[in-house]
């Protein structure tokens, strides 16, 4: 611990020495000219650095449409770097080290335990002091209802202030998840899909009849399945640290009734055959060919495998169907299903405390723009004739094939290119059959976000959370395996759990509570 706690003293002291010494030399070493060209963002002479995160199925290009197109917009000279994301944790390290090696801008996808130690070091600005500078920004975020505030929310550090861009748009597809169903088998079978858990384990046993080398709860991604389907027993559960909306307060989800409840329902269905034995671990590759060889038939996960599986499957199951039904709820649970809130857009924008204030400004500028509605607008649909076409009185985006994207054609909705995006636009670069169950999915899904995943913690606060779940997490995570794999006994059941509560589980969840009253 002490170690840990030097380093971080180090790396802040480090920082706090170039982050002090803020001049206001351009990157020429004099200032730079101030007159910025009508229609532009920043001056012809104005260099930005910037960094990007590049993804390997649609990586940054410079000749990317969408880039051609704010390079356009902003003017000045943008030399942007695409980052590959297998590389990207070392060489932001790197970067960050001294001011002369930071970027102008970062676009990539922040972590909020790295991106809030860089912030308490001095390493990037706030956008709420150079607001100024932000006129659309600022605009475009008070003309949003309180419901949609939580965007901008969730991106606030510890200080209160924001270092990181809110997205808008994306939140009608980043991260949605949904319990999906094989409509084309159901409908086949004249299966009915279920209401409950009961029904649940029912149909999975017909399916598993039908189907005997099929697992028809076809679950993975480990522990995190709990906190996927725990909401059918309990509004928000989760297996970990969870906010109980209900009672207001911070609980650890093992300790609890409903988490038996759900340990006991998973071991069934694994000792049934009716879950993957290997759930907990099984490569995603497994998983995948077990849905396309009907070999899978329910599964609560992300909304995008609706698209990804009916056009993978399609070639050797033509009327494979993945689609969306309601969250099954468990007869004595403690609310109405619904899915847990995770379609929040992780993705965004820093400026860098360079010690340049002119870049630093221009940074700002950059920033500002995304938020216009020119830029809504050009970054959401692009231009017609280039990027999308009217088809029966409707845009659509003009692709070279079926398996072609936005992304891999345009660079549209990649990392670095949009702030803010017109949900129109989100829906038409999907199948009809997704973007048609996108409402029916967020109506099925609690309207909260889990402060947990959003609150920032001072470096203090990290380091606490950190000692304390080193003797928690490996406890819960083992034993909850061996519960459901039938390594232990569920009856011993309490046992374990009088273990988990000698614990501190209560120091943990006081820290979370500190931490969002300071938050709020």
């Amino acid at each position: 611990m002490k170690k840990r706690i030097y380093a971080l003293i180090l790396a802040g002291i480090m920082i706090f020495a170039l982050c002090a010494c803020t001049g206001t030399t351009t990157k020429n070493g004099e200032a730079g000219s101030s007159v910025i060209p009508e229609g532009k963002q920043i001056p012809d002479d104005a260099v930005l650095d910037i960094a990007v995160a590049s993804h390997p199925s649609w990586p940054y290009s410079d000749d990317l449409k969408v880039w051609e197109y704010i390079r356009e917009s902003i003017g000045g000279t943008l030399n942007v770097t695409g980052i590959p994301i297998t590389d990207f944790s070392t060489k932001y390290s790197l970067m960050m080290v001294a001011q002369d090696t930071m970027p102008d801008l970062i676009g990539f996808q922040a972590t909020q335990a790295t991106f809030s130690s860089y912030c308490e070091q001095g390493a990037y600005k706030a956008f709420d002091d150079y607001l100024e500078y932000l006129p659309d920004y600022e605009k475009f975020w008070d003309s949003l209802p309180e419901s949609e505030q939580w965007m901008k929310d969730l991106k606030k550090q510890s200080d209160g202030k924001v270092y990181y861009t809110p997205n808008y748009g994306m939140e009608r597809s980043t991260n949605i998840r949904a319990w999906l169903y094989r409509k084309d088998i159901f409908d086949k079978h004249g299966l009915k899909t279920p209401e409950t858990i009961d029904e649940l384990y029912t149909v999975s046993k017909e399916l598993k009849a039908l189907y005997p080398d099929s697992y028809p709860f076809c679950i993975r991604a480990g522990l995190n399945t709990l906190n996927g389907i725990g909401s059918s027993w309990k509004p928000n559960f989760r297996y970990n640290v969870y906010y109980d909306f209900d009672n207001e307060k911070f609980s650890y989800g093992t300790t609890e009734d409903t988490m038996l409840e759900i340990v006991t329902f998973l071991k069934k269905m694994v000792e049934e055959g009716l879950t993957p034995k290997n759930f907990l671990n099984i490569p995603t590759a497994s998983w995948e060919e077990l849905v396309t060889t009907n070999r899978g038939f329910i599964m609560p996960e992300y909304q995008v495998r609706i698209d990804f599986f009916n056009s993978l499957a399609r070639g050797n199951y033509p009327e494979f169907n993945l689609t969306a039904m309601k969250p099954p709820y468990a007869e004595n649970g403690l609310g109405i299903p619904m899915m847990n809130k995770s379609n929040f857009d992780p993705i965004g924008y820093a400026v860098c405390n360079t010690g340049d204030e002119e870049s630093i400004i221009n940074s700002m500028r950059f920033i500002n723009w995304f938020y216009t509605d020119e830029a809504a607008e050009l970054l959401s649909w692009g231009k017609e004739g280039e990027t999308y076409e009217i088809k029966d009185g409707e845009r659509a985006f003009i692709l070279p094939s079926d398996s072609a994207s936005i992304q891999t054609v345009y660079g549209m909705r990649t990392i670095g290119s949009y702030l803010r995006i017109d949900p129109k636009s989100v829906d038409v670069a999907y199948s009809k059959e997704q973007s048609s169950v996108t409402d029916f999915i967020l109506e099925n899904t609690h309207p909260e976000l889990d402060p947990t995943i959003y609150i920032s913690f001072t470096a203090e606060e990290k380091e606490k959370i950190a000692d304390l779940n080193t003797s928690i997490t490996t406890f819960v995570e083992e034993n909850l395996a061996k519960f459901v794999l039938g390594q232990r006994p569920i009856s011993e059941w309490e046992s374990f759990r009088t273990e988990l509560l000698a614990l501190p589980i209560d120091e943990l969840l006081a820290v979370y509570e500190s931490a969002y009253e300071s938050y709020k």
